[in-house]
């Protein structure tokens, strides 16, 4: 986000920008109902078929837990990813469902798949209060690996030997938008997500 928000002030300095922090949800219906003009948001479940949604990055996501926890004490660069099946006992906490059901619904599918049905103790409004909630050593949580720069000493990562479990990113844009800006802003989008991802050419 900070780089496309630099990149596009720089290539479009007459254009005023206002941001809104929400879930999955309150993005897109905000943005079919013209009170947002574009959203970054995570893979809605049954998808968005009035907006367009291009694909951004695909995250990785980490076991989050308490500092004191015995998995904690394992983590460090070496450390070998965690088996979803470890997390198998711990009480989960996880982002509320009505707000992002794309990754509720995947961590619980994962979790299915791996052999277990995960006791959800608490849910949360925002991803950044379910980190709270963890901190708190009141359970453990599962959450895109951008998350881990809101760590403190309280919350240990480790990443997961879980490759089907991941949380994409997507733009979303209403159909038949044709604003210049929101065009700018697409291709911005997509070339810093190429870059990112390795995929640019360098030209000779």
């Amino acid at each position: 986000m900070p780089a496309v928000l630099r990149a596009f002030r720089a290539r479009m300095p007459g254009v005023a920008v206002a941001l809104e922090e929400a879930g999955t949800v309150e993005l897109a219906d905000a943005v079919l109902h013209e009170r947002l003009d574009a959203a970054f948001v995570r893979s809605p479940a049954g998808g968005l078929p009035d907006l367009l949604l291009d694909p951004v990055l695909d995250e990785p996501m980490l076991a989050a837990l308490p500092a004191h926890h015995p998995l904690a004490a394992d983590a460090g660069s070496a450390a070998a990813p965690l088996p979803l099946t470890a997390l198998e006992r711990e009480p989960f906490i996880l982002y509320r469902r009505p707000t992002g059901p794309g990754l509720y619904d995947s961590i619980l599918a994962a979790c299915r798949a791996a052999g277990f049905s995960p006791l959800v103790a608490q849910e949360a409004p925002r991803l950044p209060a379910t980190l709270s909630l963890v901190a708190a050593g009141l359970g453990v949580s599962v959450v895109p690996a951008s998350m881990r720069r809101l760590g403190g000493e309280d919350i240990v990562y480790r990443d997961l030997d879980c490759p089907a479990l991941s949380a994409p990113l997507h733009l979303a844009l209403r159909r038949g938008n044709p604003s210049p800006a929101l065009a700018r802003l697409r291709e911005l989008v997509r070339e810093l997500a190429a870059a990112q991802a390795g995929t640019v050419q360098t030209p000779r």
